[in-house]
């Protein structure tokens, strides 16, 4: 497989090399020709590129039987496409139509075009000459067969944007003229499929007329999430009062019939892959069953009917692109030994808040069907939502996604978003790796955010952005702003309101939150000083994406840990710059975006109260896991991973080294803090410390899912494990080792005051 460094080391080779092929000399629009037949995806495309080309050059490209650019669709199924010189032309050529419409968005992007032109208004600099190298040549193939995203939790911000706003109308519809606009970013960041939005009070996309035919006419491919089987939308499309319960148990013949209605209503279309198997209408277990063992057979018999149901209807299942979801109780139902079709792609999931809960074993690896990840970047429920801001930390998209990949987990990434424009670097990550696995990779992933940043807003802007975007992206792993309240989701609602916990206290100390607000000013300071070297056309899009995540996360830790006035300042602002942001583009994106999604506790005009740490003392000895003396074989550091921002991630068996100094002798507690991966395997995850080879104390991490400890560590973003020690002064070494696979060392300390009360683990000392 080609891989975009290889690309990039062929392209300076032949600037230096070879000469210039003109393809834009400054007076004249970019001529194009379309050899033989094509796909419709192809001039959906072309019109895209030409409309960019509007932009770049001041013409709109025009057809020409000898176009410099020609444009040729060949027979292929894996979306790859080749861009080459010679001749004086451009010849662009694609593995079938959406390889071919990837091929042309290339061109755009060499001319200087983000795929976020219209979703985050990055206009593109105007151009008065294009050239490429002649001799150019840049050959590309995805990673990941099927690539893309579900629209979910969108209540608060793509559905009042689109039913209000972009095309208003039914209340609750995302329309096709905003799925046209979803599809085209999707085409520009090389993705080909979507789970539409389902949510209760969106419009199901196939009873939204002529969305089907618009998904195929961009070549996307329809899937639906995993409690959706066959194409339905449950929530919207199953009417409890004229089809009775959705009941297997009790009323299997109108089940059955529902799914059949949508599999005669897709027979002779393509670009669809059939989720399978069962769950209840608002993702809940299915209904009806009880027993773990009644709900496996009942499960095996749906699989079962269903593959029926596709012969019956639309054809050789084994023929059919299918996905089976283990997610949730379904994944213990499936090692229970459900039997899934071997073409059938079984969909592994994260834990909702980043963290993969399972991968192939070698048996699944040799599956027909593959493997592929559903993976969160935004999430409503227990512990809490986060529902805001996409702050997912890019080193934990990036390391899972690698060791996906390693796993033979090839075939379909799915990334949950509530709307692609607020998740934008996150989201641009998750595809770019799908795509190329190698085009970020742990220990070059600060290179990707950087030159991101220089492309959207220019290499002066971007250089200085960032470390300050660094920075956020360092506070907001501590907490994210949505977790700032130390409230929960989702509790008993005969306790709590609504079942949502108030505000109350946190865990930071008055030491802890005043340096948390002197960071996030810092990185303001910075943030306003770079829109000095922004093109003024851009004023929009560096509020949207830099402005408003950095300056709302600042405000909302101000608000929660500032003082009384500080705290009321704070509110204010994040009303003041929401209402910003909703005017950006003369009311473009009015109704995007909320500040309070679902009205939690912590979105409200309140403060809390700090924890109390009377202990003044520094902490005996802190390290970051990157700070080791030594490692063995296989040690990888993770940028942008952890409170450290250095995780180190270990292969079994991997071990770090480190030397400190005690300077008085006495009993002490080590903490060693860990990101809070599960077990992928279905074993265990534990590691092993010891110190001045001392026998081995051995830790596990796993946890059981929603558990009271794994709901704390996903909201710290750490697993801590204490271990009591008595050292004397002097000189010694602490060992830290894996020995199961997944463990990834974040931060350490040794402490001498047992009552101390604070958060965070110091930087180093």
């Amino acid at each position: 497989m080609r891989q975009l460094l290889t690309t990039v080391l062929l392209l300076t080779a032949t600037v230096a090399c070879h000469a210039q092929l003109t393809w834009f000399d400054g007076s004249a629009p970019i001529t194009y020709t379309v050899e033989g037949k094509t796909d419709p995806v192809v001039h959906v495309a072309l019109q895209m590129f030409c409309d960019d080309m509007r932009q770049v050059t001041g013409f709109t490209p025009v057809t020409s039987r000898k176009g410099t650019i020609r444009i040729v669709q060949r027979k292929g199924s894996d979306d790859g496409f080749r861009i080459t010189t010679g001749d004086g032309h451009i010849i662009v050529e694609g593995n079938g139509g959406r390889g071919t419409a990837y091929g042309i968005l290339e061109l755009s992007r060499l001319a200087g075009v983000s795929p976020w032109v219209w979703w985050g208004d990055v206009v593109p600099q105007r151009q008065s000459r294009l050239t490429l190298p002649d001799g150019f040549r840049s050959e590309q193939r995805p990673s990941v067969a099927m690539r893309g995203i579900f629209l979910n939790d969108e209540d608060w911000s793509l559905r009042p944007w689109s039913s209000r706003n972009f095309e208003p109308g039914e209340e609750g519809r995302i329309g096709v003229k905003t799925y046209r606009k979803v599809f085209e970013l999707l085409l520009r960041l090389r993705a080909n499929t979507i789970w539409p939005a389902m949510h209760e009070g969106t419009t199901a996309f196939f009873r939204i007329e002529g969305a089907k035919a618009m998904a195929d006419s961009c070549a996307i491919i329809i899937g639906t999430s995993h409690c959706e089987p066959l194409l339905r939308n449950n929530v919207g499309e199953w009417d409890v009062s004229k089809r009775g319960r959705f009941n297997y148990k009790t009323n299997r013949k109108a089940v059955t019939d529902y799914w059949t209605e949508r599999l005669k209503e897709v027979r002779r279309s393509t670009g669809n892959i059939f989720t399978i198997g069962m769950r209840g209408i608002h993702d809940s277990s299915m209904e009806g069953y009880t027993t773990q063992q009644e709900k496996f057979e009942a499960l095996q018999t749906v699989i079962d009917d269903q593959q029926q149901l596709l012969r019956r209807h639309v054809g050789n299942p084994s023929r059919l692109a299918q996905m089976f979801v283990p997610y949730k109780e379904v994944l213990q139902l499936y090692e229970m030994g459900l039997r899934v079709p071997e073409t059938a792609t079984l969909m592994w999931c994260d834990d909702n808040y980043g963290y993969m809960t399972r991968f192939s074993d070698a048996d699944e690896q040799r599956r027909s069907g593959g493997a592929g990840i559903y993976y969160h970047l935004s999430y409503w429920g227990r512990p809490h939502d986060y529902l805001w801001l996409t702050t997912t930390q890019p080193g934990l998209i990036c390391q899972e996604l690698h060791e996906a990949y390693r796993r033979h987990v090839r075939k379909l990434w799915i990334a949950n978003v509530h709307d692609p424009k607020v998740a934008s670097y996150d989201l641009e990550l998750f595809l770019d790796l799908a795509w190329n696995i190698n085009s970020a990779t742990p220990s070059t992933l600060c290179d990707h955010f950087n030159r991101w940043l220089c492309r959207q807003f220019g290499t002066e802007a971007g250089t200085r952005l960032f470390p300050a975007m660094h920075e956020s992206f360092r506070l907001c792993a501590q907490r994210r702003p949505e977790f700032m309240g130390w409230t929960q989701v989702e509790l008993d609602k005969k306790r709590y309101e609504r079942g949502l916990s108030p505000v109350t206290t946190t865990e930071l100390n008055r030491r802890e939150a005043a340096e948390r607000m002197a960071a996030f000013e810092r990185i303001k300071a910075t943030v306003w000083e770079s829109r000095a070297f922004v093109r003024p056309e851009l004023s929009d899009a560096f509020f949207a994406a830099i402005t408003y995540p950095v300056f709302a996360a600042a405000a909302m830790t101000q608000k929660i840990v500032g003082d009384e006035a500080e705290s009321q300042r704070a509110y204010a602002d994040i009303l003041s710059l929401t209402e910003q942001y909703n005017r950006l583009g003369g009311g473009k994106w009015k109704g995007l975006m909320d500040a309070a999604p679902r009205r939690l506790p912590v979105f409200a005009n309140v403060r809390a109260q700090l924890a109390t740490d009377t202990v003044t003392a520094p902490v005996a000895v802190a390290n970051s896991a990157a700070d080791f003396d030594s490692a063995t074989e296989g040690a990888q550091i993770v940028q942008m991973l952890g409170h450290s921002m250095r995780a180190v991630a270990l292969p079994k068996g991997g071990e770090l080294s480190y030397h400190f100094t005690i300077a008085d002798s006495g009993d002490y507690s080590l903490r060693v803090a860990l990101i809070p991966m599960q077990a992928v395997d279905s074993g265990d995850i534990r590691f092993s410390v010891s110190i001045d080879g001392a026998e081995p104390q051995v830790f596990s991490l796993k946890e059981p899912f929603r558990s009271e400890q794994w709901k704390l560590n996903v909201l710290r973003g750490q697993a801590l494990r204490d271990l009591p020690v008595h050292l004397d002064s002097g000189v010694h070494t602490l060992e830290i080792r894996a020995i199961d696979d997944h463990i990834v060392v974040d931060q350490w300390q040794l402490d001498n005051h047992p009552h101390r009360r604070c958060y965070l683990i110091p930087a180093g000392s």
